[in-house]
C-alpha cells in the first residue's frame, strides 16, 4: 500500500539532510586539503597546519550552516548548532576516541589549551547575556580568533620537538603538502561548493522536519543538525585516535570548540546579527560549560582519558542531550 503523500514527503527531506550531511563532510575533507597545500606552499610549516588549518577546515560546516541558518532569520538555528557541536565535540567524539584507544594527553594540552578553551566558552556569557550578537560583538569574537592564532604561531617554535612531531605526521598522513597550485585552488573551490550546497539542503531539511514533528528549531539544531556537522570532527579525532595521535585527537576537539565560537559565531553575527532565546542561557550554554568543565578533571588525571573516562564523557554527552531535548 501506497504511502501518504505527508509521508513521501518526509522521507524526501530526510534522504535530503543525509545527503547534505555527506556533502559536507567531503566539502570539509576537500576544503581542508586544498587549504593546507596552499598553506605548506606559502612556505607554513606542518605543525602550524595541523594545528591551526586542520580544526578550522573542520569547523567549515558549522560556519556555513550557522551563517546560512542566521541569513534565513533562523538565530536560534545557528547558535544551537554551535552549542550542539561544541557538546558532541567533547563528550560524544572526544569519548568515543577514547573508547578506540586511550589518549595520552601531552602538557602543552593540560596546561594551555583545555583553559583556552574554558576561558572562550566563558567569555561567550557576557556577549550574549542581553539575548542578541551584533554585528560588533561579532567583531569581537573575531578579534578573540585572531588572538588566539597570533598565540599558537608564537608558541609553536618554544615547544619541544617531539611534542609537535604528531602533527607533522598527521600532515603528512592527510597527504596536506603542496601539489600542483591549480589543482589545490580547484579543491578549495569544490571544497566551499560543497559546504554551500550541503549547508543549504540540511539547514531546509531540518526546518522541514521539525515542522513536521512540532520540533523548536533550537532543539533540532543542538541535536540533529550539530551531529551532522560535526562529522569531520568525528572522523579526524577517531582515526588520529586509531593511530596513536593523541595529541592530534584532542587538540582537533578543542581547536574546533574555539573555533566554533570564536570564527563561527563571530563571522555568523557580523553577516547577520543573532536575537538569541532565553533558554540558550538556561540550557544550552551551562550544558556547554559544564561539559567543558568536565574534561579538565579528565585531562589532569594520569595525564591521559582512558577508555572508562571516554565512557564517561559519552555518558555525560547522553545526559546533556536528555537534558536539552526536555
Amino acid at each position: 500500500m501506497a504511502g501518504s503523500p505527508g509521508d513521501w514527503d518526509l522521507t524526501v527531506q530526510i534522504l535530503l539532510f543525509i545527503g547534505g550531511v555527506g556533502v559536507l563532510y567531503f566539502g570539509a575533507e576537500w576544503l581542508v586539503r586544498g587549504a593546507g597545500r596552499l598553506a605548506s606552499r606559502f612556505g607554513v610549516s606542518p605543525m602550524v597546519v595541523g594545528l591551526t588549518v586542520v580544526s578550522l577546515g573542520t569547523s567549515a560546516p558549522e560556519l556555513f550552516v550557522s551563517v546560512l541558518a542566521a541569513l534565513r532569520g533562523q538565530g536560534d538555528l545557528a547558535i544551537a548548532n554551535v552549542m550542539g557541536s561544541n557538546l558532541a565535540n567533547i563528550g560524544l567524539i572526544l569519548g568515543i576516541s577514547a573508547l578506540i584507544r586511550p589518549l595520552a594527553v601531552s602538557r602543552r594540552v593540560i596546561r594551555r589549551e583545555v583553559w583556552v578553551m574554558l576561558g572562550v566558552t566563558v567569555l561567550l556569557l557576557p556577549v550574549i547575556l542581553d539575548l542578541h550578537l551584533s554585528r560588533l560583538e561579532g567583531i569581537g569574537l573575531l578579534g578573540l580568533l585572531v588572538a588566539y592564532l597570533f598565540f599558537i604561531l608564537r608558541t609553536v617554535k618554544w615547544e619541544k620537538r617531539k611534542d609537535l612531531g604528531e602533527f607533522e605526521k598527521f600532515a603528512k598522513d592527510a597527504d596536506l603538502f603542496a601539489r600542483g597550485p591549480v589543482r589545490d585552488f580547484a579543491l578549495v573551490l569544490l571544497g566551499g561548493a560543497g559546504l554551500m550546497l550541503g549547508a543549504q539542503a540540511i539547514v531546509s531539511a531540518a526546518l522541514e522536519i521539525a515542522h513536521v514533528f512540532s520540533i523548536p528549531p533550537l532543539v533540532i539544531g543542538v541535536t540533529a543538525l550539530a551531529l551532522g556537522t560535526s562529522l569531520p570532527e568525528l572522523a579526524t579525532s577517531a582515526v588520529a585516535a586509531y593511530r596513536g595521535e593523541a595529541d592530534i585527537a584532542v587538540g582537533n576537539i578543542i581547536g574546533s570548540n574555539v573555533f566554533n565560537i570564536a570564527a563561527v559565531l563571530g563571522t555568523t553575527a557580523v553577516i547577520a546579527p543573532i536575537d538569541i532565546s532565553g533558554r540558550v542561557l538556561e540550557v544550552e550554554f551551562p550544558a556547554v560549560l559544564l561539559m567543558t568543565l568536565l574534561l579538565i578533571p579528565i585531562v589532569r588525571s594520569q595525564q591521559a582519558i582512558s577508555r572508562a573516562e571516554g565512557a564517561v564523557l559519552v555518558l555525560a554527552y547522553l545526559g546533556m542531550g536528555y537534558w536539552v531535548i526536555h
